[in-house]
């Protein structure tokens, strides 16, 4: 069985992962790099489903293990991912947007969280011959997180732990030298193609400037253009073009903050970024842009921070 048939132009990680399995030498860590939306996620799914599996002959009973993954429910497998906190209580992008949650900041993976892969890992797997963790966006890590998982790392025991991130630099060296590398790679168009035809998102081939946003990621372009759709369009078209006057510039800031939460308008930031370039070929916007990104990150007033961005692309606008 050909347990990697989903994950498309992504063979020099397919081949890695499946001769550790083959040649039983599961490495304790492991760091998938590379863009967000290219498989990495896809690939350690597959790649725990054959790890699982690896000792079943009987089809009914690998399809079992494959479900019981799929659904996140199989006791050796803790899959942790990048969570908002409120009230106490940490949740899930999804569970946040359920629950109407005004997200003043990305999600991120919490120590609370690395303790509990600790508590996980404290017992031995009870159905596989390994436990396996899976960190989604590892990069979200602050330091306190990073340096107790590093402990884990260090003496897992009978287990592998699967750190997701899109960059090595992302990471602490400490992490990434307990971490065997697994690269993923851009897809080109023809890949892209297959992807997003498979999960019938086919129209967004048409769309230029997402496709060259999303560089060769599937999941990038899946999600610029739902992003693209979520923001009203004559907002889009009035920022793409930068403000003209000290008015338009509060005005458009005033807007920005009143529509958008703070997570869209971090996404807006790369946006503008790329059709500024595209439009321009002017480096001073973008920076400008950048400094705002860190000034959101900072919980710093958006309004204030909006202000203060377009009147500077306003004086330096060539």
């Amino acid at each position: 069985m050909d347990y990697f048939t989903q994950l498309i132009g992504q063979e020099r990680a397919v081949e890695l992962l499946t001769q550790a399995v083959t040649r039983d030498r599961i490495a304790p860590g492991y760091l998938f790099v590379g863009a967000n939306g290219i498989g990495k996620s896809l690939a350690a799914r597959c790649f725990i489903e054959l790890l699982f599996s690896v000792n079943s002959t009987e089809d009914r009973l690998i399809s079992a293990v494959q479900n019981r993954v799929r659904q996140r429910n199989h006791p050796d497998l803790l899959w942790v991912e990048p969570t908002y906190i409120d009230r106490g209580k940490l949740l899930s992008p999804k569970e946040a947007e359920a629950a109407g949650l005004k997200r003043k900041a990305p999600p991120q993976i919490r120590l609370e969280q690395v303790r509990e892969i600790g508590q996980f890992l404290s017992r031995p797997p009870l159905e596989a011959s390994r436990s396996i963790v899976v960190l989604e966006r590892a990069d979200t890590m602050g330091e306190g997180a990073a340096n107790a998982l590093l402990k884990t790392l260090e003496e897992p025991g009978r287990a592998t732990l699967i750190l997701i991130a899109p960059s090595v630099e992302s990471l602490l060296s400490t992490l990434i030298s307990r971490c065997q590398k697994i690269p993923f790679y851009g897809l080109n168009r023809d890949a892209m193609a297959q992807v997003l035809q498979q999960k019938e998102c086919g129209e967004i081939l048409s769309h230029s400037e997402v496709m060259a946003m999303a560089q060769g990621s599937p999941g990038e372009a899946i999600s610029i253009w739902e992003q693209v759709r979520s923001i009203p369009e004559d907002l889009l078209q009035k920022i793409k073009r930068k403000p003209q006057n000290l008015r338009e510039a509060l005005e458009f800031a005033k807007e920005i903050d009143k529509t958008l939460d703070t997570e869209s308008q971090l996404w807006l930031i790369d946006y503008l970024q790329h059709s500024y370039w595209q439009q321009f070929c002017d480096r001073s916007p973008l920076q400008s842009l950048e400094k705002a990104r860190q000034y959101l990150l900072g919980y710093v007033q958006p309004r204030l921070v909006w202000e203060c961005t377009l009147m500077e692309i306003l004086n330096v606008r060539p």
